[in-house]
């Protein structure tokens, strides 16, 4: 059911930015003004991407994907309306599409981590390809029903069937029986749900790995899709019906790509695949460039396509691999703000870039870019993260507190006795840990050696509040468990680690 939610939600995103893209060439033809189509639509998720992560990952995921259709729809009457009175200008146009990119800036994050709900670890990579169908079936479906709709009824009738479709997928969401468990400690806060969310994935040099690849390929490969119009319009006989063949053709190649991942992912590893598939988008996309008619454009669009759900596939999966389910949202919102802020970028730039010379060349120059920027990447910020297992650990016990300070910040101090010639392997350890403890949500940490005594080690951890505190031990993995137990190994002492926790007096 949610499936098929998702795959409208996606048809009606394709309806808008076909609808929308084919409108600007009509009220302002010139290559900036239409790729700016394309940056109103994806900025939202770049400034938005952020709260929009911490609140899935706090409120109730039912109600706030019911709600992000509902929004959809409301912004599809607007422009609707404005089309019909014949009220519409291209600035209007771009402040519709913007806000029509809220919606999709609040849904994307809820429903990546929604998924994970549905289906066991092990079944991730095949729904996220599974996924990765219904966006690229969408793009087929979604282009062909806006061309024919806005041939024979006009632009303004394709708003009105998104709304349709956009209020169906929220009741249908309606009908999802989700218990929503809120924590005993209550809700987190806004602002440091999102201190935390940030810290999580700076501390993760796998997700920093991960966002950079994904920035470096969509700030270029989007190039392809932000100038489609104008490259259809100028192929021998281009019109609204070439622009949808040529979507619809890149979509044909994501599907075909996406039913085959798991092969593609058993015959290259990870980073070879993403030069793979950078390197075919690129030459896919000057084929399209220079292609003298459609039947050369076709079959570039069609391996375009293949390209590019092979590499978002692929960056997808490593993300969700790397998250923890607590912060799944924040986590994910972050990667799409990547995907989404450098795809706004990435048309704007080109868009310019066409200004300054024409359409062909500027996308000539975006193919070798991407070859040139991924491999530099793949060589100086490589992937060194470990898999870790990220499932949920109980095993640290929860500290009880007769009176818990209502406000305050509390420092844990963890004191080790360590043997001076282990010193230095201890203290690399140690960064694993601030790694960790960072991740949870500490608000600093720092390691200690007393001056006078060399076996004397002390782990200073900083939390922002005494509940602050214990929602880390929620956050706890086992992979954590198994840090604990490394670090263990280190201490000398007759007792365990001593713990104590105090409180910070302002």
């Amino acid at each position: 059911m949610l499936w098929l939610t998702w795959m409208a939600a996606n048809t009606t995103m394709w309806m808008n930015d076909v609808a929308a893209a084919w409108l600007m060439t009509s009220l302002a033809p010139s290559p900036l003004w239409v790729a700016l189509v394309q940056s109103a639509g994806t900025l939202p998720v770049f400034l938005l991407g952020l709260p929009s992560g911490a609140l899935a990952d706090i409120l109730d995921r039912r109600r706030y994907f019911m709600v992000t259709q509902f929004w959809v729809a409301a912004i599809a009457t607007v422009l609707c309306v404005v089309i019909l009175l014949d009220w519409m200008t291209a600035p209007l146009l771009l402040v519709l599409v913007f806000a029509n990119g809220v919606g999709l800036a609040m849904r994307w994050p809820v429903f990546a981590a929604i998924v994970p709900e549905l289906v066991p670890r092990p079944q991730l990579p095949a729904a996220l390809a599974l996924n990765g169908v219904a966006m690229n079936a969408s793009r087929i479906i979604g282009p062909l029903v806006a061309g024919a709709i806005i041939a024979s009824a006009g632009s303004a009738w394709v708003f009105v069937l998104n709304a349709v479709l956009s209020l169906a997928a929220g009741f249908t969401i309606m009908r999802w029986r989700r218990v929503h468990k809120e924590s005993p400690l209550g809700r987190e806060r806004l602002g440091s749900a999102i201190r935390v969310g940030v810290q999580f994935v700076w501390q993760s040099s796998r997700m920093r790995a991960v966002l950079l690849r994904i920035a470096l390929f969509f700030l270029h490969s989007t190039a392809l899709l932000a100038l489609l119009p104008l490259l259809a319009r100028s192929l021998p006989g281009g019109a609204a019906g070439t622009f949808t063949v040529l979507l619809a053709a890149m979509g044909s190649g994501a599907i075909i790509a996406a039913l085959q991942m798991p092969r593609i992912r058993a015959l290259l590893p990870l980073q070879r695949l993403l030069f793979t598939g950078t390197t075919v988008q690129a030459v896919a996309a000057a084929v399209v460039a220079f292609a003298p008619n459609i039947y050369v454009a076709v079959p570039a669009m069609f391996f375009a396509g293949m390209a590019w759900i092979a590499v978002a596939n692929s960056l997808t999966v490593a993300a969700q691999m790397a998250l923890p389910d607590w912060v799944r949202a924040r986590g994910m919102s972050i990667y799409q703000m990547a995907l989404m802020g450098s795809t706004a970028a990435g048309a704007a730039l080109w868009g310019q870039v066409a200004n300054w010379t024409n359409i062909h060349e500027s996308l000539a120059i975006a193919s070798v870019s991407s070859v040139v920027l991924m491999a530099l990447a793949q060589r100086l910020v490589a992937d060194r993260g470990i898999e870790e297992d990220l499932t949920p650990s109980h095993v640290f016990k929860v500290p009880q507190a007769e009176a818990p300070p209502a406000s305050g910040r509390i420092q844990v101090n963890i004191e080790y006795r360590i043997d001076p010639a282990r010193a230095d392997e201890f203290l690399a350890l140690m960064q694993e840990s601030r790694r960790s403890r960072m991740r949870q949500g500490a608000l600093d940490w720092q390691v200690l050696r007393d001056l006078y005594d060399p076996a004397r080690f002390v782990e200073q951890i900083t939390d922002e509040s005494w509940t602050e505190h214990l929602r880390r031990f929620d956050r706890v993995t086992a992979a954590d468990v198994q840090l604990r137990d490394r670090k263990g190994a280190f201490h000398i002492g007759e007792e365990p680690p001593l713990v104590t926790r105090l409180l910070i007096e302002r």
